[in-house]
């Protein structure tokens, strides 16, 4: 667990509460005894009968977010438009617009501190990215409009930071571990039916983080944030295990321990890419819904080098990995196993 901090017992607006990352943040928030408020637009009756407020609304909604954010000591911001594909209209709501509002009602209703989810994808230059650290500059051309949308709202938040709000960004990447709705299956669905290859030489490098360490690292900024002295105000964190991984190995490795052929099947870098661009012209043009099979993000994503130093979140925030990689993966194929 990270170290308590006596002052830290006031009340918090989560946004993005019911995903993810976001419940996990929420029961450890609970298990504190913090009165917690949730700003989604998907309910959580469980939640609610612990005593959970809850705001429903979508985040550019400016005046619903901001009397989400009244009586807030702490706004942990996780909500977003995530994904590889789609309207950057719809991303640039979600992801700018929204995290306008949260800034705005912050100061509306004198919050002290703002921890802002990014993404380590806010560096995205389309080359491998080994060892980067947070003096990497922000993206400004990406086949993707999540990374774009994201470096401009990480960009506003650490502007904002001032003697009255303080804020913090972090770069959690791939997050993982039991309850994961998004990576894990996703690579257990498409590897089931015979459409997961190995995109480029099958030997790059990634970084994962398991979720208990990333909502470890989200309560760790918000106490430096309480310290006055902290150099956290106003920087963004790299947060991840420390512990990279070959991709294609690991994901043999998890299919191996389920009882699955590994993944055999490759195809280059280019031809990849290739197909992404194909890809997306076609949905583009036929307005199909849904993200396409391979884009050319994808294809860089799973081909390149993408691990990430974080001494500096080690240093400024304490963040120190309590779950392995090797605990995590035991833990959840033992949970995949039983189906429980």
């Amino acid at each position: 667990m990270p170290p308590s901090n006596a002052a830290l017992n006031g009340p918090v607006l989560v946004t993005g509460g019911t995903g993810f990352l976001g419940r996990k943040l929420v029961e450890r928030l609970l298990a504190a005894g913090r009165p917690v408020t949730i700003l989604s637009r998907r309910p959580a009756p469980d939640l609610a009968a612990r005593g959970v407020r809850f705001v429903s609304a979508p985040l550019d909604d400016a005046a619903a977010v901001a009397g989400a954010c009244a009586g807030a000591e702490t706004v942990f911001h996780l909500a977003a438009q995530v994904g590889v594909w789609g309207r950057y209209e719809d991303f640039f709501a979600a992801n700018v617009t929204g995290t306008r509002a949260v800034l705005a009602g912050c100061r509306e209703h004198g919050v002290a501190r703002l921890v802002h989810t990014s993404t380590p994808s806010v560096v995205y230059n389309g080359r491998d990215l080994s060892g980067v650290d947070e003096s990497a500059p922000l993206t400004t051309e990406c086949p993707s409009p999540y990374p774009l949308t994201k470096a401009m709202a990480e960009k506003e938040v650490l502007e904002a930071n001032s003697a009255t709000l303080r804020t913090v960004a972090l770069r959690p990447h791939l997050i993982w571990g039991p309850g994961d709705p998004h990576l894990v299956p996703r690579i257990l669905a498409r590897a089931r039916a015979g459409r997961l290859k190995i995109v480029g030489t099958g030997r790059n490098r990634v970084d994962l983080v398991h979720v208990e360490n990333a909502v470890d690292a989200h309560l760790l900024a918000e106490a430096a944030l309480a310290l006055p002295a902290s150099p956290a105000a106003g920087r963004a964190y790299f947060i991840t295990n420390g512990e990279p991984v070959v991709l294609w190995d690991w994901v043999n490795e998890l299919l191996r321990a389920l009882g699955e052929p590994p993944i055999t099947r490759r195809v280059s870098l280019g031809v990849a890419a290739a197909i992404g661009g194909v890809c997306e012209a076609v949905w583009r043009l036929g307005r199909i819904a849904g993200e396409p099979p391979m884009t050319r993000f994808i294809a860089a994503e799973l081909a390149k080098d993408h691990w990430f130093d974080i001494s500096a979140a080690r240093r400024d925030l304490g963040y120190a990995p309590r779950i392995s990689m090797a605990a995590g993966m035991a833990e959840l194929v033992a949970i995949l196993r039983t189906g429980v």
